[in-house]
């Protein structure tokens, strides 16, 4: 790892024992068992939600005769991006030159892809025991917990992919019970997100074997071939399908389908449709009145004295939430993970600096991966903290070292503070929202795939080590029918002190593109001066910049100015009113429909 500037693509990291389920190796045995329940199951769902044809079909006998692509099926596989992988596959899978329409390739694509993923799974348990390096057996440890999410991740669409194949409806609204649980399956968004998850998830994977040699890279290699450019696939053909991107290289794919309006007072601060009226309130209330679940206090007062308990204690796969407030004091535990089991956990603080979750793991120290050093993680949809203080205590001189990351779909981070240096805050994936928090770092101190919003947040750059320059961002959207992307709305970009009185010796930049595709803008907020003139900085001298989409929207303060940017051809320094409405709550994470249940407040849209 270098010590200035540059930096190593995020890799894997050393797997954490995940707090779902019992510590300890699983036999091959039960794990083919799980994942074959897992994949018939997805399919029986399919066959009954599909009607007929298309999954019943994909379970018979092959004929002796394979006849070569309909004419629907070059014609999805045309929206890809690859799309001789997409022909091929295609070809392989039984039943689907039955297929009479794009929906029902799109339908039959998420069903092979599963089981392409599945197959990975499985291969890659055959080398548990093998022998590993250090790295090794961390790339390889977090690859299987990234499978085995993501196989979750498309099971999930397959089962809404099925339930919409039959239905001439562009856009199925989807059933909110009382306790903010679906009635049925997912809406083309929530398929959008989980798609580009796995996509994530499986680039995550990969990037973590990149700079090893050996047999178990090799290994890898060979079982995850081509599995994140079958999850590109199915993202081209379900948003060709249903509309959800025309293709033309505009900013974001989230269309208003069916006439269906955002109705908001952009002057307002609502709440979303998903949460119960007790929850709406929930976090506006003080700590001490609130009736948890669980209480974690260090001196025995409460439920349990670790947060680790805490995690242990709480229900897995709950529809409804589980408060744990955790009490004031530093609680210094291994890799704290809320894994994907645990869903709906809402964590409540006694505020900044006075509830503390820290740690000390970094790549430089441990030789472990970026992935692998977070102080608090979390998976499980509906993840929920507020009044935390997460910190990374590792310095500046041992790199990547993240504070807080986060993976979970519906995640709200609401008055928090995330310290660190390099690598502070890891927006995995899915769809998350920060709402008036203080981040603190260097290099790329926020940075990951989610599709992600940042509301009355402040941005705080350190100082750095000698020969560093400061990245606020960097975004790694890799492919264009992807979901992702950082808004940073109404929001600050200040320099510390200890800055402050530096910042000419270091210089800050907005953000730089991690991935091709990157995605990131600034609206409406205040730039401090500290910034660079020129605003955004490349990531290397070889990396392309004709994809990306950066912007910037009537923001204010002394590097508002934006006459001396880069000249890149996708940097939008004036951005359009309506280019910048669609990365709002309202429009790029359909806020209303989630955020509102936690009751945080938030503006929906731009200011007035």
């Amino acid at each position: 790892m270098s010590q200035n500037y540059g930096r190593l693509t995020p890799t894997l990291s050393t797997r954490t024992t995940t707090l779902d389920d019992p510590p300890g190796p699983k036999s091959k045995a039960r794990t083919r068992r799980i994942l074959l329940l897992l994949l018939v199951g997805a399919l029986l769902i399919a066959a009954a939600a599909f009607g007929i044809p298309a999954a019943a079909r994909s379970l018979a006998r092959e004929p002796e005769h394979k006849p070569g692509p309909t004419r629907v099926i070059r014609e999805a596989c045309g929206l890809t991006r690859y799309p001789e992988l997409c022909l091929s596959t295609l070809a392989e899978f039984p039943g689907s030159v039955a297929a009479l329409q794009p929906r029902e390739v799109a339908h039959i694509t998420v069903n092979m892809t599963l089981r392409k993923f599945g197959t990975a799974f499985s291969a890659s348990t055959e080398i548990r025991n093998w022998e590993m390096d250090t790295w090794s057996r961390s790339a390889y440890e977090d690859c299987l917990e990234l499978l085995e999410d993501s196989v979750d991740l498309l099971a999930r669409s397959l089962l809404s992919v099925s339930q919409t194949t039959t239905s001439s409806s562009s856009v199925e609204e989807e059933s909110v019970s009382d306790d903010g649980s679906n009635n049925q399956g997912g809406s083309h968004q929530d398929v959008v997100t989980w798609l580009s998850g796995a996509m994530t998830n499986q680039d995550t994977c990969t990037d973590g074997f990149n700079h090893l040699s050996g047999t178990v890279k090799n290994q890898m290699v060979q079982s995850l071939q081509d599995l994140s450019e079958l999850v590109s696939n199915c993202l081209a053909i379900y948003a060709a399908c249903h509309k959800l991107d025309d293709f033309s290289r505009t900013p974001i794919q989230n269309r208003k389908l069916l006439g269906f309006e955002h109705k908001f007072n952009s002057t307002n601060h609502e709440f979303p449709k998903w949460m119960t009226r007790s929850e709406r309130v929930l976090l506006g209330t003080p700590t001490q009145v609130i009736q948890a679940d669980i209480i974690v206090a260090q001196d025995g007062s409460g439920t349990v004295k670790t947060i680790t308990e805490a995690i242990k204690k709480a229900p897995q796969n709950s529809a409804r939430r589980t408060i744990i407030v955790v009490k004031a004091g530093t609680y210094e535990e291994d890799n704290l993970k809320v894994g994907r089991k645990k869903t709906n956990l809402w964590f409540l603080g006694e505020g900044k600096g006075r509830t503390v979750i820290t740690g000390k793991k970094s790549v430089g120290q441990d030789q472990i991966s970026t992935f692998h050093t977070a102080a608090f993680a979390a998976t499980g949809t509906g993840f929920v903290v507020r009044d935390i203080t997460f910190v990374n205590e590792a310095g500046p001189q041992n790199n990547q070292a993240v504070a807080l990351r986060v993976g979970a779909d519906h995640a709200v981070v609401y008055r928090c503070e995330i310290k660190g240096y390099q690598d502070t805050l890891y927006v995995h994936s899915q769809r998350q929202f920060y709402r008036e928090c203080d981040i603190y770092g260097t290099v790329d101190f926020i940075f990951g795939n989610a599709a992600v919003v940042f509301q009355n947040c402040t941005m705080w750059a350190r100082k750095p080590m000698a020969q560093q320059k400061i990245t606020i961002t960097a975004q790694n959207r890799k492919d264009p029918n992807q979901n992702t992307g950082m808004s940073i709305h109404a929001c600050q970009a200040r320099p510390t002190l200890d800055l402050e009185a530096n910042k000419s010796s270091f210089p800050t930049f907005l953000g730089r593109p991690w991935k091709m595709f990157s995605r990131v803008v600034y609206m409406e907020s205040y730039l401090g001066d500290h910034i660079d003139p020129t605003g955004w900085i490349e990531w290397n001298a070889t990396s392309p910049l004709d994809k990306l989409y950066y912007g910037e929207y009537s923001n204010v303060g002394p590097r508002a100015d934006t006459s001396q940017r880069v000249k890149w051809s996708n940097l939008h320094v004036n951005m359009s009113r309506e280019d910048a409405e669609k990365f709002t709550v309202a429009q790029f994470i359909f806020g209303q429909e989630w955020i509102t249940t936690t009751g945080v407040s938030y503006q929906s849209g731009l200011s007035a």
